[in-house]
């Protein structure tokens, strides 16, 4: 074998699966080195994609011709659409995942994917030559070169696991952690910390009593993750419902001296908006109770996830604990929740690419950055492996700004304000997230994924079909008029005011009480020109109302999104000595010569950073 490659991807998680995928689809020749072929994809903690923001990312995935979006379609047991109450903005889709069959439909997907390697083994030194990224050693003592390195470790590196008092080295339970790798690395003068994460018991199935939890059913609508593909393959399943109580609460208190969160065992910060359940009882004092939901793991398994119940107390205490609420009073479980700490490195080394800057051709992406997150993980993968196979073509790097992805505003917080807890998505961090919709990432990246070669002809093309249905229902309603007499009726009886004359259906749709579907209802052409001859009618649909229900609030935010951008066209990196500026603030020059920012837009967003620092800045570049 000849062990040399365009681009290696060190770490077979979420990111590693979505960097090599993308590099090797962009003709890059790739190599995916992995601990074990039998974990690729693996789910470490819920086997559930998405969420709120994290929906979106995945739909951003895709539409870049990503593939996490697909895996889950074909692997999901149960679907929703979370938000439904609020404005499309943040309707953020999830789903419930088969975890066995999610590893090998990933395995599927690599094993079939052109220009694509996989080779198991362990990396535990990484190659640099004159500050340039030449390759990786092995345990085994193989030597693998490449223009490009990828690094994916997610929670291996020197991974520490606690139970209770007891704790272990390890990436993730039963598998082994990763020593020397990142020595190799920090060598080279990159920073490193820890972090800490964890999960909850597994519970078997068979000994919980469902009569004492409370339902909750998945959809059965149109709505799926990827804009391609077949809609709900497996069986769907409910998850379920129930909560803490006085009784657990004191059963865990009583364990606290021994939590390696609070005995002084686990130094490092875990996630604040994934707290285990100790830490819930520590911060929120007076609350009763707290919700929890059972989870299955499977189509056939008896393996259950208890949402909202991780910890790392010692595994009496769990089981105990457990065992006070009703539904769970005779419970058997398969393992105990567990903490890991793992080494990261700091985000603000890297650019905009997510490539190191101190280490040429080195890039690193997932957990190894400071997020939390499948779907964080797997959209870090994707623009690392796209700018690493467009560095060895030599080509520009391909960017994304947070007007255009949330993958956009994702990477920019991380390269530009780091990170002091594991980061998460929300739809709150995203200051144009009416442009951000789950709805239209088709709309905002695909062709943009199409021009550099990611995305392939076929998804192309369904996107160029879909647009044009799009825009001829947008149209249709833009020109078809009705009259008060022909519509009044039917307007007063679904709550609404009559006409007093006649308009364009689009000026209808502006009304809260109006959609589509009750007004095709009322206008049997309008049905007509929403029958559209694509697949996937209703997405179709649902994207258009969209766009004409919010098309003001849109078109408003985008204005704004135009004029940061005057300020992202202004690019000042190595332009300032900032340490010798005395006309900013002590802090941001401090934070200016860390980050080195690309723009002046990019050097706006730097905590510390204030908009008179900003001003200086202008003046002195004569703006």
């Amino acid at each position: 074998m000849n062990f040399r490659y365009d681009v290696l991807v060190i770490g077979g998680g979420h990111a590693g699966c979505e960097a090599a995928v993308a590099a090797a689809n962009m003709g890059a020749k790739t190599c995916l080195v992995t601990m074990d072929m039998n974990k690729i994809g693996q789910m470490s903690c819920n086997p559930a994609v998405g969420g709120i923001a994290k929906g979106q990312i995945v739909r951003e995935i895709d539409a870049l011709g990503g593939e996490m979006a697909r895996v889950t379609d074909a692997t999901a047991i149960q679907f929703r659409m979370l938000n439904r109450s609020k404005g499309p903005a943040v309707w953020s889709p999830r789903a419930q995942c088969d975890r066995e069959k999610f590893i090998w439909q990933w395995r599927t997907v690599l094993d079939n994917t052109p220009n694509l390697d996989i080779w198991q083994d362990q990396a535990n030194e990484l190659i640099v030559e004159n500050k340039t990224a030449a390759g990786v050693k092995t345990v085994w003592g193989v030597e693998l070169r490449a223009r490009c390195v990828v690094i994916t470790a997610g929670t291996f590196l020197n991974g520490l696991m606690h139970i209770g008092r007891n704790k272990l080295p390890g990436g993730r339970i039963a598998e082994p952690a990763v020593t020397d790798f990142t020595e190799s690395i920090t060598q080279h003068g990159i920073k490193t910390a820890r972090m800490k994460t964890g999960t909850p018991v597994r519970i078997d199935k068979r000994s919980v009593h469902f009569e004492d939890l409370e339902i909750q059913e998945g959809e059965a609508d149109f709505h799926q993750f990827s804009f391609m593909g077949k809609h709900r393959v497996l069986k769907q399943l409910p998850c379920w419902t129930c909560y803490t109580n006085k009784n657990v609460h004191e059963t865990l208190m009583k364990g606290l001296p021994d939590s390696p969160l609070y005995n002084g065992q686990i130094q490092s910060i875990g996630p604040r908006y994934c707290p285990s359940i100790e830490t819930k009882l520590v911060t929120f004092p007076d609350k009763m109770q707290h919700p929890l939901f059972l989870e299955p793991e499977g189509e056939t398994t008896n393996e259950m996830y208890l949402n909202g119940f991780s910890s790392s107390m010692p595994m009496d205490v769990q089981l105990e604990a457990l065992r006070k609420i009703p539904a769970l009073r005779d419970v058997k479980i398969y393992r105990p929740g567990y903490a890991i700490e793992y080494d990261f490195f700091d985000p603000t080394q890297l650019n905009h690419a997510l490539e190191s800057k101190l280490i040429d051709g080195l890039f690193f992406a997932g957990q190894v950055n400071g997020t939390t997150g499948y779907e964080e993980a797997g959209g870090q993968g994707t623009i690392a492996g796209i700018n690493a196979a467009l560095k060895c073509a030599g080509n520009d790097q391909f960017i994304l700004h947070r007007d255009e992805a949330y993958i956009g505003v994702l990477i920019d917080d991380l390269v530009t304000k780091g990170v002091d807890e594991p980061y998460r998505m929300f739809t709150s961090r995203a200051e144009y997230r009416i442009l951000l919709r789950q709805d239209d990432a088709d709309t905002r990246l695909t062709e943009k994924a199409y021009n550099i070669g990611i995305a392939k002809r076929d998804r192309y093309e369904w996107w160029m079909e879909k647009k044009e249905n799009i825009e001829r229902i947008i149209n249709f309603c833009n020109t078809k008029a009705v009259k008060p007499k022909e519509i009044n009726g039917a307007l007063e009886s679904i709550g609404t005011t009559p006409l007093r004359e006649g308009c364009k259906l689009s000026d209808l749709m502006a009304r809260p009480q109006i959609n589509f579907h009750n007004l095709s209802n009322i206008v049997p052409a309008l049905k007509e020109a929403l029958d559209s001859p694509q697949n996937r009618k209703e997405e179709i649909a649902e994207a258009a109302e969209i766009k004409m229900k919010y098309k003001g609030y849109i078109e408003r935010e985008r204005m704004v999104a135009d004029k940061m951008h005057r300020l992202e066209d202004i690019k000042i990196k190595d332009r300032f000595n900032y340490s010798e500026m005395q006309q900013l603030s002590t802090e941001a020059r401090q934070k200016l010569e860390k980050i080195n920012p690309e723009t002046l837009a990019q050097a706006s967003r730097i905590s510390g950073v204030s908009p008179s620092d900003i001003n200086v800045m202008l003046v002195l570049l004569g703006r």
